[in-house]
């Protein structure tokens, strides 16, 4: 049997058989393995793994665009019923031919960590975990219909939960409360569904672990999401760090919101409106803005990154507004047989926005960047470096903001827009911390937290230690539940410390760029074309940035953070 030709573009085959790919696998399966040709069959199962996988997100995105298309997700749920399962096995069968044949991979350069993360991901796997993950996937689905079809009138008009978002920034506080308990009946309306779907994704989660062998699925993430470079200790060692020097830092922001507001407390309407006299910022005003204004800053920052977004826009890689039925969130998906990413957004038109777009479009400079690697797994970075790559675009982009770069916002208003951003990043991390807390609790209580109470009794007591500064008087059932908006909870448990520290790094990589923005852009790009062929403190180095989140380095960028916010402040005052 010869390898038959792949073809270039999914729109080319049924994606939603196996059919269409078992061929490919059996011939990789079949061929002989020698040093001579270890390279061609490499290659070959690259290229396929690329195929399948873009597949698969574009399906996904397809889903995510219209989650009341019933065609669509039945596409959706097709692969993952029909597909995935047999491609988790046939992938696994060549996982162990290659691992058999370590020695024809020897003189092969960057893939010793690739062969460390499939020989993990072979000895993870287990053949009655496949119908476990496909149930799961079918849930993870559920949560995107729950959440997607919330919908309230508003004067009139049919708004979904990010439109209702962009009134937290409204001027007058009746607006602002209004929105939050508009929104907040629509979760509190679904409290007891997502209980009961939350409450069928643990057993399935804790028998995945058992069934690979290890005592909880926490221990099963760390190896599934390939954690050498950290251990759960770290973790809590990192939550200790953020409630020695973050959560005081961000109860000085809130103090000062407090009184800059005039109110006697916080409430939770109040935390994101700016408080200038000045009216809010309203950025642009549709996609074709959004993305102009973007690729003018990018373009300041580096040219090559200003093209990037361009072929983007050009080749239809970008859906940036919101609409009803849209899945909430956003994300940029690879597709990798293309090597092109694709952004997806609820644009609504607020400075939210622009940073969203700044971050995704960091995401999307990773794909630009590793296009150039061989083989797929060496173009998948670790999650917390990707995550680098997003939140350092976020700061790299701050000193062209302006309309005098064709950006969105005077000088004025960029000031507000970087005091808005810094301050989030203070007010990130407490909240980052919560999330994760949370699920180290989760999965290593299997028993008490299939009880929704225990969920929330935790929950609060969390957020208690890390959310202070903001008055809930009255919202206990609102405060208590509301770890069902973080879709992260039930859609990919365990990835959210990714976020703190990889904005640790970017905070790293921002303040190389206030000495020298030149440089620090182009160790960012050197760094992320890097993809996934070093290791976690090795990508940082990299970037500039070193892979640790102690107390002393929270102390460092703290103190920097809350320093350029006074300078910022002095531009607004003059």
């Amino acid at each position: 049997m010869s390898f038959p030709t792949l073809p270039k573009s999914i729109a080319e085959i049924d994606v939603t058989r196996w059919q269409t790919f078992a061929p490919y696998f059996a011939e990789l399966q079949q061929r002989e393995i020698t040093t001579e040709t270890i390279m061609q069959w490499l290659q070959d199962w690259s290229q396929l793994t690329a195929l399948l996988t873009e597949a698969g997100a574009m399906i996904y995105i397809e889903k995510a665009l219209d989650t009341a298309d019933t065609h669509k997700e039945q596409i959706f749920l097709d692969f993952l019923e029909q597909v995935v399962p047999p491609f988790k096995s046939a992938d696994q069968a060549l996982k162990e031919r290659l691992l058999a044949a370590e020695t024809a991979v020897d003189g092969i350069q960057d893939l010793d960590l690739v062969l460390r993360n499939l020989r993990n991901e072979a000895d993870l796997f287990r053949a009655e975990n496949i119908p476990l993950q496909t149930e799961l996937d079918r849930l993870t689905n559920e949560y995107d219909k729950i959440t997607g079809g919330m919908k309230v009138d508003w004067d009139g008009e049919e708004k979904n939960l990010s439109q209702l978002g962009a009134f937290s920034q409204d001027k007058d506080r009746a607006v602002r409360e209004r929105a939050w308990q508009a929104a907040n009946q629509l979760w509190l309306g679904k409290r007891d569904e997502l209980n009961d779907l939350y409450g069928r994704m643990l057993p399935l989660r804790q028998q995945i672990a058992i069934n690979a062998g290890l005592p909880d699925y926490r221990a099963y993430m760390f190896r599934e999401m390939g954690r050498f470079d950290y251990s759960p200790a770290d973790c809590f060692t990192f939550h200790q760090a953020i409630e020695a020097v973050v959560v005081p830092a961000a109860q000085r922001i809130y103090e000062r919101k407090r009184q800059r507001l005039g109110l006697e407390c916080l409430r939770p309407w109040d935390i994101d409106v700016d408080t200038s006299a000045a009216p809010a910022l309203k950025p642009y005003q549709g996609e074709d803005a959004l993305v102009q204004g973007s690729l003018n800053i990018f373009q300041q920052v580096d040219p090559v990154l200003g093209r990037h977004i361009a072929t983007m826009a050009e080749e239809q890689l970008l859906d940036l507004d919101t609409r009803a039925s849209k899945a909430l969130g956003g994300f940029c998906s690879t597709l990798p047989l293309r090597k092109r990413p694709y952004i997806f957004m609820n644009g609504v038109g607020t400075h939210d926005d622009v940073q969203t777009m700044l971050h995704e479009a960091g995401h999307a400079f990773h794909v630009f960047e590793t296009a150039d690697l061989p083989y797929i797994w060496q173009a998948e970075p670790p999650m917390e470096f990707c995550e680098v790559a997003s939140m350092s675009m976020e700061l790299l982009t701050a000193p062209y903001l302006t309309n005098t770069y064709g950006g969105f916002y005077t000088p004025a208003e960029s000031a507000r827009a970087q005091i808005e951003h810094l301050e989030s990043e203070i007010l990130f991390l407490p909240y980052m911390a919560v999330v994760d807390a949370f699920q180290h609790w989760v999965y290593t209580h299997p028993e008490a937290a299939v009880d929704p109470a225990a969920c929330d009794a935790e929950w609060d007591t969390l957020w208690s230690r890390f959310m202070s500064g903001v008055d809930w008087s009255g919202l206990e059932a609102a405060r208590m539940s509301s770890w069902h908006r973080k879709l992260h909870i039930f859609q990919v448990p365990f990835y959210y410390i990714e976020y703190g520290m990889a904005e640790v790094g970017a905070l790293q990589v921002w303040r190389n760029g206030l000495q020298d923005q030149a440089a620090a852009v182009a160790n960012y790009r050197q760094a992320l074309a890097l993809g996934g062929t070093k290791t976690l403190p090795e990508l940082f180095a990299a970037a500039g940035a070193e892979f640790r989140f102690d107390t002393p380095m929270l102390t460092d960028l703290v103190a920097l953070i809350e320093a350029r916010i006074r300078e910022l402040e002095v531009v607004l005052e003059n």
